[in-house]
């Protein structure tokens, strides 16, 4: 490695390095509260760990490719500014050399946020799910969030408002022991304790509707009690797309193929069925281009981040993090708008998702001859 291509990139390096740790602390402020929250409650250390091991590397997918963006635009415009760039052109010096670590560097993180979206995220998407059916209801109600509708309880959906220790408001749930009839139960508040495996609600002020299958009519309580069998009992999580690593999701797209052969050459099926098959296959192309889409950020970021940098020609820190910001704002705003058509299969938004990788690459290919 030549002498100023060494300077240039060690002088990345460093700044990379900065960027790196302040984004990480400044996005994992949430999660260390989370998990003081966790400890102080009572949960088991041994399931913190757990959950604290596979969710910290989840914020490398946006961590890296910041602080690449970061990096690339703060350094080459503090070369440009105190005139290095100038004199490397002086000199004769390709700037493309000098480009060419940066590079081979942001090349490298965009392998390992390869690796992180499709083997690290899927298994943190798993831990945390999974991770409501190992804990007792004590330390189980703070992992179970108020506000959002619960279904790790066998034959039963939960809802409620808040909580205070083990008293929660406001329920609303949906029982479905009864094969014949589905049941709704509200109650005003209930205390929550458990026998073994077994989960019993105090409820106060509740209704049920029906009350049962020979008696389709609603009944009112001051106080009852429910017992839900075996809730503590570890469960096998049916996993979601997000779940699935990289060889499970090319095992569920050749099934998905193969039921869709299946489905056109069968006349029976009806046309709403071909459509599920259509829309699930969509909506997992859709997550599986998600992920390379963010890993490939971290070499669009450097690509773009360098001419910028160089055009920039400013001191002050406040222009390059603007030009960060913006381009970072601009490739996600991309990325998340053609998530949002994810349901849409006839327009293909697994190719779209790729717009935000193409715009970086043809802003790329204007600026740098330019500024070279």
């Amino acid at each position: 490695m030549k002498t100023i291509e060494r300077y240039v990139f060690g002088s990345f390096l460093s700044s990379f390095t900065l960027a790196f740790l302040v984004l990480t602390f400044v996005m994992t402020i949430g999660l260390m509260v989370q998990i003081v929250s966790y400890i102080l409650s009572g949960l088991p250390i041994r399931l913190v760990g757990e959950f604290a091991m596979v969710s910290f590397p989840e914020t490398l997918q946006w961590t890296m490719p910041l602080a690449l963006l970061v990096s690339s635009v703060l350094v080459f415009s503090r070369m440009s500014a105190d005139s290095e760039i100038a004199a490397m052109r002086a000199c004769g010096v390709n700037l493309l050399s000098v480009m060419k670590w940066p590079l081979i560097f942001a090349f490298l993180c965009t392998l390992l946020g390869v690796y992180i979206n499709n083997e690290i995220v899927p298994r943190g998407h798993e831990v945390r799910r999974t991770l409501k059916s190992k804990v007792s209801v004590d330390t189980g109600l703070d992992v179970l969030e108020p506000g959002r509708v619960i279904d790790d309880f066998p034959k039963l959906k939960l809802y409620f408002g808040a909580k205070e220790g083990n008293w929660i408001y406001d329920l609303v749930a949906i029982d479905y022991t009864d094969p014949r009839v589905d049941r709704m139960i509200t109650a005003s508040k209930a205390l929550v304790t458990n026998e073994g495996r077994d989960v019993s609600l105090d409820l106060y002020n509740m209704t049920v509707d029906p009350l049962d299958a020979e008696h389709p009519t609603m009944a009112r309580a001051s106080r009852f009690q429910y017992v839900v069998k075996d809730a503590l009992k570890t469960s096998t999580y049916r996993k979601k797309d997000k779940d699935l690593r990289f060889f499970e999701v090319l095992e569920k797209l050749k099934q998905l193929k193969i039921a869709g052969k299946h489905a056109e050459g069968d006349g029976n099926v009806k046309g709403t069925e071909r459509n599920f098959l259509l829309r699930e296959k969509s909506a997992l192309k859709v997550e599986f281009s998600k992920r390379f889409v963010f890993a490939v950020a971290s070499l669009c970021f450097v690509l773009v981040g360098i001419p910028l940098g160089i055009k920039a020609q400013r001191k002050e820190s406040s222009i390059g993090m603007a030009i960060a910001l913006g381009v970072s704002l601009g490739y996600y705003l991309i990325v998340i708008l053609m998530l949002s058509l994810n349901k849409n299969f006839a327009i293909h938004p697994e190719y779209l998702l790729w717009l935000a990788v193409g715009a970086c690459f043809a802003l790329a290919s204007w600026l740098i001859p330019k500024n070279l």
